[in-house]
């Protein structure tokens, strides 16, 4: 070699070390920035129904026109007050209310010079309004929309609102003797927003420490739990720079749900990339005495699977944006922009601190030059020895067993109930809101706060109002923004633009399945007053959400299944074995749904399910799911592609089956972590993917699949066929063809 040649072979790693140190620093510079970024993400959440609705919904159109009877839409938030002891509201309870009606508009606002007043509803009045039965009295305080969209001392005013009356009513009405909650749409916004509060900081402290403990575990060393964990911070930092600016302009939709989402998907995903990088580094480590050698060849190797299935991630959370929901739709671009971020911190941070530390990375277990080969396990007492020779002795019993299995638990996913919980069944903690509804029911008419809202040409109100009267699910109806007070001049109703707001006082909870029954008869029955009649209103929402979920599942579910097998087509060079994969992944999905009813029915005893559930579900477990089948089927047709298909079968599932494990109960624990933050809707999230990745790993993956494959043979690969089974079908022939020469 000359001095040139030996000069370049040297100069090479070290322009390399300096480019990795460059990395580093780049994505130091990222998380510094990002990093406190993420912490304030809370900031630009909207989490209240009514803008998630989709734009062509009626209950949309209808907003939109009330809103022009007033200057802005209004929030109320509403004070229940009721006697300790049961009885009657006398002539003190009386003055108290009154006390309070007074001092309310003057409440502070912390952290800011604003008070309730500069929140309320331009020419709006608070005024307590005694229940029928004289046990309880409502305080409905009109909130301006703005107070919940404005941030002050990194809250919402509504919340701050909510918190600040709570306390003025206990003491005030406290002292009479009476019991108060603060409910109303305006209180539920507020505890949703106390039960996603957690989100920026404890969600993300319990997930990134349950991956620090399994990496620990799996790694037996210090070093590389942390580096691939501030791979997936420098990710999810990278992800907020974007999403945060699209978020706060209106571009992209951001609730708490994708928020808490995106974190999870950005740890598991960083997880999942560097838990096969790793594997494929250490596997090389044991060929190559050069770490930047067995780097190259790692990354190379495993750059492929870990691009295809970030890519299907990222194609499938794309596929959100078809809904008609804008939350679920928001959900896409967030969770996409996570995914991205994972995959450019996994493919260049992490392979430049690998390159720095080298074999040290791995202390106080470096691998050794000892060309000990990871198919060498094939065949032997370990674990994924068993397993594969399990598979290549009875291929067809094993899927025939796990087939029938998966199919037997599929048989319950019909009973899984998806029509919407109602607010008790929203959280799993007590919450003033919650407690506040329960006292209405008790004294008023259930809908009472959340009136049912009709806008009609201003000629025929007064007949809407009285058909209106009619609907058995209707207590009261009346004409204008404001309901009449006992004792005093019903308010003037005036006309804007030709067109009239009448409302109605259900008898049944907004988000009762009565009061979404008495909209659907409205919309019916008012078109024959007025075909122009618009049905509006909480209850109304609630119901065009349950329908545009129903259309948002039949959409985007093809529309997943179409991309991903497109995917796996482009990846594998094959049709057959991107159908199976498909078809597996789905029977999976089926399977898991059924044995989440039968958990969330007769084990937890959840009211019900959210309609979005059965959709996101379906993303995280099949765009999520085939990740493990793309490692695996990659790593297959590497093996096959000199092997022949069969023997590479078995050598890639017992070189992957460790790695592909780990992967799947990181991302199990990380989901899991879902169940910090108190709301059915996210516990369900987390234990429907937690199970079906658990499920996806230890029986789909490992069993169903490869048997399968192994069944079918090099026709898995159709219509391409790969040279080693070209060269074993020769070799046969070449013996069966010897002794006759």
């Amino acid at each position: 070699m000359t001095s040139r040649e030996r000069a370049t072979t040297v100069g090479r790693p070290r322009r390399i070390l300096l480019g990795a140190l460059a990395v580093i620093v780049v994505w130091l510079a990222i998380g510094a920035v990002g990093g406190p970024a993420t912490g304030k993400l809370s900031e630009v959440q909207k989490n209240d129904n009514a803008s998630f609705l989709p734009a062509d919904a009626e209950s949309t159109a209808v907003l939109r026109a009330v809103s022009r009877f007033s200057d802005e839409e209004e929030i109320p938030l509403i004070v229940v007050a009721e006697r300790r002891d049961g009885a009657e509201l006398g002539e003190r309870d009386g003055f108290a209310l009154l006390q309070l009606v007074r001092e309310l508009p003057g409440i502070p606002l912390p952290g800011s010079d604003r008070t309730l007043a500069d929140y309320l509803g331009e020419g709006s009045q608070i005024v307590p309004v005694p229940a029928q039965d004289r046990r309880a009295a409502l305080v409905i305080i009109p909130l301006k929309e703005s107070a919940a969209s404005d941030v002050i001392d990194g809250e919402t005013p509504i919340v701050a609102a909510a918190e600040e009356v709570r306390v003025k009513a206990r003491v005030m009405l406290g002292a009479a003797g009476m019991t108060t909650h603060v409910g109303g749409p305006g209180g539920l916004i507020a505890d949703f927003s106390a039960a996603f509060a957690g989100i920026d900081g404890v969600l993300l402290l319990v997930a990134l420490c349950v991956v620090l403990v399994i990496l620990l575990v799996v790694y037996r060393s210090p070093i590389l739990p942390i580096a691939v964990l501030l791979s997936a911070v420098f990710g999810l930092s990278l992800a907020v720079l974007v999403i945060r600016p699209l978020a706060e302009n209106g571009t992209i939709e951001l609730s708490g749900q994708s928020q808490g989402i995106m974190f999870i998907l950005v740890v598991g995903g960083a997880t999942d990339y560097a838990l096969l990088l790793v594997s494929r580094f250490r596997e090389e480590l044991h060929e190559h005495e050069s770490t930047w050698v067995a780097l190259r060849r790692a990354w190379r190797g495993s750059v492929e699977p870990i691009a295809a299935s970030a890519a299907t991630v990222i194609l499938g959370l794309l596929c959100l944006m078809l809904a008609s929901l804008q939350n679920t739709a928001g959900l896409g671009p967030v969770g996409a922009f996570g995914i991205a971020g994972a995959l450019l911190a996994s493919l260049t941070f992490l392979p430049a601190v690998l390159l720095l530390f080298g074999r040290k990375a791995f202390w106080p277990f470096a691998p050794r030059v000892d060309h000990a080969h990871a198919e060498d396990v094939v065949g032997t007492r370990s674990l994924w020895g068993r397993v594969s020779g399990l598979v290549g002795r009875h291929p067809r019993r094993t899927w025939v067993i796990t087939l029938v299995a998966l199919i037997a638990a599929a048989a319950f996913a019909p009973s899984f109930k998806a029509d919407g919980v109602t607010i008790k069944d929203t959280f799993l903690v007590a919450t003033d809101s919650v407690d506040a509804q329960g006292a209405i029911e008790r004294h008023f008419a259930a809908g009472s706060g959340s009136p049912v809202q009709v806008v009609v040409p201003a000629d025929r109100a007064e007949a809407v109002r009285s058909a209106m009267d009619d609907d058995p699910g209707i207590e009261s109806a009346y004409v204008g923004l404001a309901p009449p007070v006992p004792g005093q001049p019903a308010p003037e109703a005036t006309p804007v633009d030709g067109l009239q707001l009448v409302q109605g006082t259900a008898t049944g909870a907004a988000d009762s399945t009565g009061a979404e029954e008495t909209v659907r008869r409205l919309r019916a029955s008012l078109d024959d007053v007025s075909p122009d009649a618009l049905v509006g209103g909480q209850a109304a929402i609630n119901l065009d959400v349950l329908e545009a979920s129903g259309r948002d599942l039949r959409v985007i579910v093809p529309a997943i299944l179409l991309v991903i097998f497109l995917v796996l087509c482009l990846l594998l060079r094959s049709l057959v074995a991107p159908l199976l994969l498909v078809t597996a992944n789905v029977i999976s999905f089926a399977a898991t749904i059924g044995v989440s009813a039968l958990v969330f029915d007769h084990v937890l005893g959840f009211g019900g399910s959210d309609p979005a559930i059965p959709l996101y579900g379906f993303v995280f477990l099949v765009a999520l799911g085939i990740d493990y089948s793309i490692f695996l089927m990659t790593r297959v047709r590497e093996e096959s592609a000199h092997r022949g298909t069969r023997p590479g079968i078995l050598v890639g599932l017992a070189v992957t089956g460790g790695v592909i494990t780990s992967a799947g109960i990181v991302l199990a624990a990380t989901f899991s972590s879902l169940t910090v933050l108190p709301l059915v809707f996210l516990v369900q999230v987390a234990f429907i993917v937690a199970f079906g990745v658990i499920l996806d790993t230890f029986v789909v993956r490992s069993l169903l699949v490869p048997a399968l494959a192994h069944d079918l043979g090099p026709r898995v690969w159709w219509p391409a066929r790969l040279p080693g089974d070209r060269a074993t079908e020769a070799e046969m022939l070449a013996r069966s063809d010897g002794p006759s020469h």
